[in-house]
C-alpha cells in the first residue's frame, strides 16, 4: 500500500485555518492550492494527497476509506457520526452549538425546532426530557423564529452577530466545537507511521500557539 496520506480536507472557512496549522507544523502547503478549484490536489513533496470536500461529506469520505485521514468540525461529527477514529483536537475554527430563540420566547404545547443538526437536536431535546419536533432545513436557520416556522432554532454560533441583526438570543449552550483530526481505522493500522508523525506534527504546532 502506497504511503501517500489521502488528505480529506473541508472547503471553505476551516481549509485556510487548517492549511496554516499545517504549515506551522512544518509542511509547506503552497499557497496557491489555497485558492485553487481542483478537487482532488497531489502534493508529492509531503507525500500527501488533498481531496477537497464539503465539510458535512468529510466523515464519509474517510468512513468508506476515500481518505485516510481528514479534518472536521465536532458538529459534522456529532450530526453523522460515522464510524472513524478522531485522533486530535486541532483547536481551530472555534465556536459553539447552541438553542437560539427570540427574546419573549414561552414554552407552548407543541413545539418545534428548525436546525441543519436534526440528530444533535433531538438527543439533545430528548436528554432534556422535551418533547419537540424537529424540521431539517439547510440555509438561513435564523429565519424559522422570525417567520413562525419553528419555536426555536439550533445552531453553530461564532461571534454571535448575526443572532443580534435578527434580534435572537442564545437561550443554551449544548457544546463547544473545533475542528478534528479523524482517521479510516483500516488506514489507522496500515498507515500508522505516516498518520502518527503527522499527529505529533500538529500536536507540536498547536502547543506552540497556545
Amino acid at each position: 500500500m502506497s504511503e501517500t496520506l489521502k488528505v480529506a480536507m473541508p472547503k471553505g472557512r476551516i481549509y485556510k485555518k487548517a492549511a496554516n496549522l499545517f504549515r506551522a507544523a512544518g509542511l509547506p502547503i503552497p499557497t496557491e492550492v489555497d485558492e485553487t478549484r481542483k478537487l482532488v490536489i497531489a502534493l508529492p513533496e509531503l507525500d500527501m494527497e488533498f481531496i477537497l470536500a464539503k465539510p458535512v461529506d468529510v466523515p464519509t469520505y474517510v468512513e468508506y476509506g476515500a481518505a485516510d485521514i481528514g479534518i472536521v468540525g465536532k458538529d459534522v461529527l456529532m450530526e453523522e457520526n460515522r464510524d472513524v477514529y478522531e485522533l486530535l483536537d486541532l483547536g481551530i475554527a472555534k465556536c459553539r452549538m447552541s438553542v437560539i430563540g427570540l427574546p419573549n420566547w414561552q414554552p407552548g404545547i407543541q413545539q418545534r425546532v428548525a436546525t441543519k443538526y436534526p440528530n444533535v437536536a433531538s438527543q439533545y431535546f430528548r436528554e432534556q426530557g422535551q418533547q419537540v419536533e424537529v424540521i431539517k432545513l439547510n440555509g438561513s436557520i435564523e429565519l424559522a423564529p422570525l417567520i413562525g416556522l419553528a419555536d426555536r432554532i439550533v445552531d453553530m454560533v461564532e461571534t454571535g452577530q448575526t443572532l443580534k441583526e435578527n434580534g435572537l438570543v442564545e437561550m443554551n449552550q449544548i457544546f463547544e466545537i473545533t475542528s478534528r483530526l479523524i482517521a479510516n481505522r483500516v488506514s489507522y493500522r496500515m498507515k500508522n507511521g505516516p498518520i502518527q508523525s503527522l499527529c505529533d506534527r500538529l500536536q507540536k504546532a498547536i502547543a506552540a500557539e497556545v
